[in-house]
């Protein structure tokens, strides 16, 4: 028995999903301790639910999908509109060349992902979910592709499969980051702050934890440190910024749909999302490099993180779970090994290129965190870093930068090139 939720009972539930997963994150340390998203905490339980009611009694219900697809470009446009390329002046050299790592590191993860499905049996298209779309990209855009592959490859259950994958991949980040930046170091040889009681390190400790909150109060000014990686922050903004916004918002879903239709049947055909990604780029950078506008991240952070909220809940909502049952093998193989390759090349790549030094270790654990999970999961991975250590404003400065906008521009790119790929 089918049963079709239209747009107002699928925004309650979605609703009662963040509601119930805001509840379990407070209530379960677990998911406290691993960032696990709110829309993900509750958006699971969900799926159970559904599992359950299509098993017992054959229930499968319809979500209303324009909703979900609207709140999914809201949330690639917020991106856009976020990628300031004026920061990268901020973030100097290491911000370009941290991008570079991150950069070669999303082709590895394709070409592992890729490799390891078709050596398994699976299709191909499978080993991207298992790749950049669920690891790098997280659950935005693994419920962004999953759609994509589904309805214009037939990849059967690649959004739900994207979704668990996604899920995985914080919790694994979460767990590697930390001890892979230890293990650095104690190669470089230094000890826990707490252990070092001696004047001249008191004296080291409080000169950088000073620089950093110079650093970090410079940042907050403009908002970039608070750009998804703590959707929980207060934002004061007001309703002539939204509205602002809001413009700004529709001027880029309008250009993502203007280009989808232009674009069809060319070499520039792309995902709707991925335009929308870019019309938020192109007004962002436009905006204030030619006119010099002001533009309010606060809103545009409340604005990304609500819909990404509502998208996750109701991309969750529709996961059928029954389609993952033959995939759960080989894929806890396949992410076995991206799991391992992230920590190799986290540790024999990252570190050195970025310096060999405590700001890379510290840089390290950040990308553990983005590079399997998301932003917020790398942010935790080097809180924990430093306050066992010292202060790192170089690492607090970049990550936020790449995790949060940057590198979802790379995996865009990147996955539009897999996927055009003639063995795809």
């Amino acid at each position: 028995m089918e049963i079709t939720l239209n747009g107002y009972y699928t925004l309650i539930f979605a609703t009662l999903v963040l509601l119930l997963g805001r509840f379990l994150v407070k209530k379960v340390k677990f998911l406290e301790d691993f960032n696990i998203p709110e829309p993900v905490a509750g958006g699971l339980i969900a799926a159970v639910i559904v599992y359950a009611l299509n098993f017992i009694w054959g229930y499968s219900f319809n979500f209303h999908q324009g909703l979900q697809t609207a709140t999914m470009l809201m949330f690639f446009a917020s991106i856009g509109l976020s990628a300031d390329f004026g920061r990268l002046k901020a973030g100097g050299t290491p911000l370009l060349i941290f991008t570079i790592v991150v950069s070669v590191f999303i082709i590895l993860q394709d070409v592992v992902g890729v490799t390891m499905a078709s050596a398994l049996g699976l299709d191909p298209l499978l080993g991207l979910v298992t790749g950049s779309i669920a690891l790098t990209g997280g659950h935005g855009t693994a419920g962004a592709w999953g759609a994509v592959l589904e309805q214009e490859y037939g990849v059967v259950g690649a959004t739900t499969l994207g979704i668990a994958v996604a899920t995985y991949g914080l919790v694994a980040g979460g767990i590697v980051g930390g001890p892979v930046a230890r293990r650095l170091i104690n190669k470089l040889g230094l000890k826990p702050t707490p252990a070092n009681a001696n004047p001249s390190d008191v004296e080291k400790v409080a000169g950088a934890q000073s620089l950093y909150s110079t650093k970090h109060s410079e940042n907050d000014d403009d908002g970039t440190q608070e750009m998804f990686e703590k959707p929980d922050n207060i934002r004061l903004i007001t309703a002539s910024s939204t509205i602002e916004t809001l413009a700004l918002f529709a001027g880029a879903l309008a250009f993502a749909d203007l280009m989808t239709i232009v674009a069809e049947g060319t070499s520039f055909e792309l995902p709707t999302f991925v335009w929308a990604l870019a019309g938020g780029v192109i007004l962002r950078n436009s905006l204030t490099m030619i006119f010099n506008f002001d533009m309010f991240d606060r809103a545009i952070d409340v604005i990304g993180n609500a819909s990404l909220s509502l998208f996750l809940a109701m991309a969750l909502l529709s996961l059928k779970l029954w389609e993952l049952t033959d995939l759960a093998g080989p894929v806890l193989v396949i992410l076995l090994v991206q799991t391992f390759v992230m920590i190799l090349y986290v540790y024999f790549v990252t570190f050195k290129v970025m310096g060999k030094n405590y700001d890379a270790a510290v840089l390290s654990a950040g990308h553990c965190g983005f590079g399997m999970g998301a932003t917020p999961t790398a942010i935790a991975n080097m809180q924990a870093v430093t306050d066992r250590y010292l202060p790192s404003p170089k690492a607090f400065l970049i990550v936020p930068m790449v995790g949060a906008f940057f590198v979802d521009i790379v995996n865009a790119t990147v996955l539009q090139i897999f996927t055009k790929l003639p063995f795809m």
